[in-house]
């Protein structure tokens, strides 16, 4: 499902206060209220899914381009994957149907705005190359 152009990137007047909101009611019950993820969330559990990932530095999500990150949290994991031919069994819920566009990118710049500098550049550049290469 590829975004149009001005939905690859986190908008610059997204609302962080909102998306930290956001996050507490929608994210945090899986993700930590700190971010930091579920125990052993590099080992899927006994149903061979892996466990919710921390959001901040010590997981991957600063890894992944914002168009991604966008549509993992839209589609859901399974969904947003498949658009990109790959087959994963994530137990990502979309929210497509409990959050507009608008909160999700609240919610992830809450999320960005709590990575170190390094992390957050990493992660920008990542997007750029993302969006030069057309992959979002």
């Amino acid at each position: 499902m590829a975004q149009p152009q001005e939905n690859l990137v986190v908008p610059a007047d997204a609302n962080i206060d909102g998306g930290k909101s956001l996050y507490a009611e929608f994210c945090a019950s899986c993700h930590g209220a700190d971010l930091e993820g579920q125990p052993d969330w590099q080992s899927p559990g006994p149903d061979g899914i892996l466990p919710a990932p921390p959001h901040d530095e010590t997981g991957h999500t600063w890894h992944h381009a914002d168009g991604l990150l966008f549509q993992y949290t839209k589609l859901g994991g399974r969904e947003a994957l498949a658009v990109q031919g790959v087959a994963f069994d994530s137990g990502m819920p979309g929210f497509a149907g409990q959050l507009s566009d608008r909160e999700i990118w609240n919610i992830l710049a809450y999320i960005k705005s709590t990575w170190p500098e390094r992390e957050r550049e990493v992660q920008t550049a990542r997007t750029q190359a993302s969006i030069s290469d057309g992959r979002n």
